[in-house]
């Protein structure tokens, strides 16, 4: 970190959360740019060969982010991976026409990897071969150290004084080439992050609560890669509006159908049918291709063809024996959702009411959001089925049972303790 960029991200850490006085005149805040200027992508091996020598002789921290083409493309897979290290410089690689980046993994297995929001990168850089042992997430940083704003660009310029450039996060990576002003995009999102992850780790360590971070990236880092999700198409936006098992049926038919489709096309879901078509196609329950098309979603831009295909999927809904025909509800491991709580069991919706106003309290004491203080799931799991003797030893089990990290069974016990025996 240069000079300047010390004394900003020192200055700003010391004034978070309050503005100048209005008799102070403040500069205004530079633009950054790339030091090197835009490294060229890399496509091919022998290029990726250099990069991956660069990165291993390279030092400290490496700065890895990733980036998908979420609402273009079908899946979560990555279109642009960039790296920085010192001594290594910046990298863009297109991992598109370089599918297999393990060596690059392991090059730098041994360098803590930083990101921003690491939850969303590791399972796409997973894919192609590159997972962390140990990382430090800026945006899990910047929420324990109470920063209201936590996006990149919002960090960066709160804590170290640039503006990153805006405007392409959403854009379509899988497109090819990719223009100069998305890759200049692309590169400034890992130039700072190292000097991000170094002023948000004097600054939690300011505040106590350096451990407590070391312990959340230690979790996110070993954590397995999430199970297939069960039913997937219960998520289909609008799903409230339908209760009929038949009419489910119809649902999960049309989703599946277009899942199908999308995943051949290689296309988001959403671009090949909405989910508003589908849940009026389920509600309507159409017996042929002309009521169909007289469906919002189904128009007159839809061809013959697909209006057929479907037709065939709520035909086979409608054919479906009543035995075959989805439940209607999925079943949930773990206590009912909360607003039932008052009718099922009224002792334990006082526990929980009376958990979430101490862990509220100590969240805000802490300055922190309270789902990174203790999930609610949790907090919903343990008033539910609270453990039979309410002590801090066993609240103290009863958390860590659920997941909970060492750092939030030791300052949570205490509250959800007395909250516990307060509704005993």
């Amino acid at each position: 970190m240069t000079d300047a960029q010390e004394t900003a991200a020192d200055s700003s850490l010391r004034t978070t959360g309050g503005a100048p006085p209005d008799d102070v005149e403040t500069a205004p805040i530079p633009l950054l740019e790339p030091r090197e200027g835009i490294p060229p992508v890399i496509a091919d091996e022998a290029a990726l060969a250099q990069v991956v020598a660069a990165f291993a002789a390279g030092t400290g921290p490496v700065a890895v982010d990733a980036e998908r083409a979420s609402g273009y493309r079908y899946g979560q897979r990555a279109y642009l991976v960039q790296l920085r290290r010192e001594g290594a410089g910046s990298a863009l690689i297109d991992p598109v026409a370089c599918p297999d980046l393990s060596g690059l993994g392991a090059a730098v297995e041994d360098a803590e990897w930083v990101l921003h929001a690491a939850t969303q990168d590791l399972p796409c850089l997973r894919e192609i071969g590159m997972v962390p042992v140990e990382l430090f997430d800026t945006e899990l940083a910047g929420r324990l150290a109470g920063f209201p704003r936590v996006g990149l660009g919002a960090m960066v310029e709160n804590v170290l004084g640039f503006v990153l450039e805006k405007g392409h996060s959403a854009v379509d990576w899988s497109t090819r080439p990719l223009p100069e002003p998305w890759l200049r995009y692309a590169a400034l999102d890992v130039e700072l992050l190292v000097d991000l992850r170094d002023a948000l780790e004097k600054e939690l360590d300011r505040q106590g609560k350096l451990d407590w971070a070391r312990q959340e990236f230690e979790a996110i880092a070993s954590a397995p890669p999430a199970p297939p999700r069960k039913d997937p198409w219960r998520r289909t936006s609008g799903m409230h509006k339908v209760r009929r098992r038949r009419q489910m049926a119809v649902v999960r038919e049309l989703w599946t159908a277009r899942d199908r489709v999308a995943q051949r096309r290689d296309v988001s879901p959403g671009k090949v049918l909405g989910d508003t078509a589908i849940v009026e196609a389920a509600l309507a329950l159409p017996p042929n291709v002309h009521a169909l098309a007289a469906l919002p979603g189904f128009g007159h831009r839809m061809g013959r063809r697909q209006l057929e295909q479907w037709q065939a999927a709520v035909d086979r809904a409608r054919e479906l024996p009543e035995a075959e025909l989805p439940q209607p509800g999925q079943q949930i491991a773990g206590p009912p959702p909360p607003r039932a709580w008052a009718d099922k069991d009224p002792a334990a919706a006082a526990r929980l009411s009376a958990a979430r106003a101490a862990v509220s309290t100590l969240a805000d004491t802490l300055n922190m959001p309270q789902e990174n203080l203790i999930t609610p799931d949790t907090v919903r799991r343990v008033c539910w089925e609270p453990p039979s003797v309410v002590d801090p030893e066993s609240v103290a089990a009863a958390l860590t049972s659920h997941g909970a990290r060492r750092w939030q069974v030791e300052q949570v016990t205490p509250v959800l303790v007395a909250a516990l025996a307060s509704r005993a």
